[in-house]
């Protein structure tokens, strides 16, 4: 009777993570080619609050230039509601800055929670811009409806990262 009640216990404890896992995050990493020098990629890019001056899909938005623990504010076009985004890390040396969500994304973008860096680097005479994100979705149940689950999250971060990035190229390059 007790191997019985071992044997249950036991597998009850590997069966039951399989059934009440939630989320995991997921992560999205966009690059562009720009035909600048990094110093000039980096003075159109380095104004935190001002993500409306080159983001194609940003309506407007407010906020210091810079800062640890600057907060921006942004609408995107199309969308109710606003983000609002804390500055981490600002590293105008290496031409870099990381932040986070602060709140609720709400119907702007469908995650719950998400951290990204932004940065420049030089690449073949020119710069390469990398934006990389680590997010949740927006419903973290184990069973998310259909435009609040992970498909929905890496798809609305990767259109954001690269209307973003093809808005710098094309502010950056004049075109």
């Amino acid at each position: 009777m007790r191997f019985t009640a071992a044997a249950a216990a036991v597998a009850f404890a590997v069966a039951a993570p399989a059934y009440a896992h939630g989320p995991t995050p997921q992560k999205v990493e966009e690059k562009v080619e720009i035909k600048a020098e990094p110093a000039k990629v980096w003075a159109v890019l380095k104004d935190f609050g001002a993500i409306q001056s080159w983001h194609t899909l940003v309506e407007k938005s407010s906020g210091p230039a810079n800062g640890q623990g600057a907060e921006r504010k942004f609408s995107v076009k199309g969308k109710s509601g606003e983000i609002t985004e804390g500055l981490d890390e600002y590293d105008e040396g290496k031409m870099l800055y990381g932040y986070r969500l602060s709140g609720d994304a709400g119907d702007v973008l469908p995650v719950s929670s998400y951290s990204a860096t932004i940065s420049v680097a030089p690449k073949d005479g020119g710069s390469e811009v990398t934006w990389q994100g680590r997010f949740y979705r927006a419903d973290t149940s184990n069973e998310p409806p259909e435009g609040k689950d992970d498909e929905s999250a890496v798809a609305g971060m990767t259109e954001f990262f690269k209307a973003g990035l093809d808005g710098l190229k094309a502010k950056v390059e004049g075109k």
